[in-house]
């Protein structure tokens, strides 16, 4: 399935909404997870789930944490059951982004009201990251 990011972006963002719709408000995230990954596959993407994200300082890996979803090996979803989008959920989406070839993130939260939050950290400024 060859769409741009946007496109993409938007079917994610449908896909979500038919999960919320579906399910409402209150189970763990892994309900949502799991959800989430039928919807999309059920639309023809190619869903990775808990896809491995390691961490390197200094050409040593020093940490190793999960992505929920990955789309089409392009945009990272990172699933929320909070009351609210808080900055630390951001800041966790901008450092996938920052430790993969990924540059843009979702997050979705399926609190008591729905939220998305779209995180964007660029190739080319990873590049400089590493350089440091």
């Amino acid at each position: 399935m060859l769409m741009n990011k946007s496109d993409l972006t938007q079917k994610i963002i449908g896909a979500f909404y038919t999960v919320y719709n579906t399910l409402g408000y209150g189970f763990l995230e892994k309900v949502y997870e799991n959800a989430l990954v039928l919807e999309l596959q059920k639309a023809g993407f190619r869903v990775s789930q808990q896809q491995p994200i390691s961490v390197f300082y200094d050409g040593q890996m020093v940490g190793q944490y999960y992505a929920d979803i990955i789309v089409n090996d392009t945009i990272i979803l990172e699933l929320k059951t909070s009351e609210t989008i808080r900055e630390e959920h951001k800041l966790q989406l901008l450092n996938y982004l920052r430790a993969t070839k990924h540059e843009i993130g979702l997050l979705l939260n399926f609190g008591k009201s729905p939220q998305i939050k779209r995180v964007v950290f660029s190739n080319s400024r990873k590049g400089i990251m590493e350089r440091r």
